[in-house]
C-alpha cells in the first residue's frame, strides 16, 4: 500500500439558501475556521438562474481560500460559473460528457453509492475521486444506498483514486469512517446544523482527522 494522504473536510451547501449574503458570511467564517480541500454548491429545485446567483456570490470566498468549488449535477453551469469543476450522480450527466465539457484540468468527481463495481468504473474512466454512502441516516436528501465502512477498507487496498465518504457525518460520528479509509469527509447538516455552530463542527472534525491521518 502507498502511504496515506491525510484525511480532507469536503464541505456540501445547504440544499436551499433562501438568504445569499447572510450564508455567504457564514461560509468565510466557516473556511477560516479550518481546513477544507472542497465546497459543493448542491441547490435543490431551483432554476439555473439561482444557481448562477450562488456560485457568482460563493464561488470567490472559497477560491480565494484556495478552497475547489465543484458544483452538483451541471457540468455545463459549472463550466460557465468558473467553477473548478463539477460532482454527478449515476443519472445525471455520464462521466464521459461532463469531462468533455468540462476539460481534462478540471475536477469530476462521481457517485458510486455502495457500488466497487460502479467506483472501479469510474476510476478508470478517469473520475477524480468517487463517492461512496451514505454511511448514516441522513436529512438532507434521500439516499439510494447504505454503505458500509467495509467499502473504505477495501478501496485503500485496491486504487488510489481518492475515495469521497458521504451521508449523515458529523462531529460525533466521524471518528470511524476516517479510520475506514476516507481520503475526504462530505459534511452538510453535520456543520451547518452544528449545535454550537459550523465553526466549531469544523474545529472539530479537523481535529478529529488531524489526529487519526495527519491532516495539518
Amino acid at each position: 500500500m502507498v502511504e496515506r494522504e491525510p484525511c480532507r473536510l469536503y464541505l456540501i451547501t445547504p440544499p436551499r439558501l433562501d438568504d445569499l449574503d447572510s450564508f455567504a458570511d457564514t461560509l468565510a467564517r466557516t473556511l477560516d475556521a479550518g481546513d477544507c480541500a472542497a465546497l459543493q454548491i448542491r441547490l435543490k429545485d431551483v432554476d439555473d438562474d439561482t444557481v448562477r446567483r450562488a456560485v457568482d456570490r460563493l464561488r470567490p470566498i472559497a477560491q480565494d481560500r484556495d478552497v475547489a468549488v465543484l458544483l452538483n449535477d451541471r457540468p455545463d453551469l459549472a463550466k460557465q460559473t468558473g467553477c473548478d469543476g463539477a460532482h454527478i450522480g449515476q443519472e445525471d450527466t455520464p462521466y464521459s460528457e461532463a469531462r468533455r465539457v468540462l476539460g481534462e484540468d478540471a475536477i469530476v468527481g462521481v457517485t458510486c453509492h455502495d457500488s466497487r463495481h460502479l467506483a472501479m468504473v469510474a476510476a478508470e474512466d478517469g473520475a477524480d475521486y468517487v463517492a461512496f454512502g451514505a454511511f448514516y441516516p441522513t436529512l438532507t436528501k434521500d439516499p439510494k444506498a447504505a454503505a458500509e465502512l467495509d467499502i473504505l477498507r477495501w478501496w485503500q487496498v485496491m486504487m488510489q483514486v481518492p475515495c469521497v465518504a458521504i451521508g449523515g457525518i458529523t462531529p460525533d460520528n466521524a471518528r470511524p469512517v476516517v479510520e475506514a479509509g476516507a481520503d475526504f469527509l462530505a459534511v452538510c447538516g453535520g456543520v451547518w446544523n452544528h449545535a454550537e455552530g459550523p465553526e466549531a463542527a469544523v474545529k472539530t472534525l479537523n481535529a478529529i482527522m488531524a489526529e487519526i491521518t495527519g491532516t495539518v
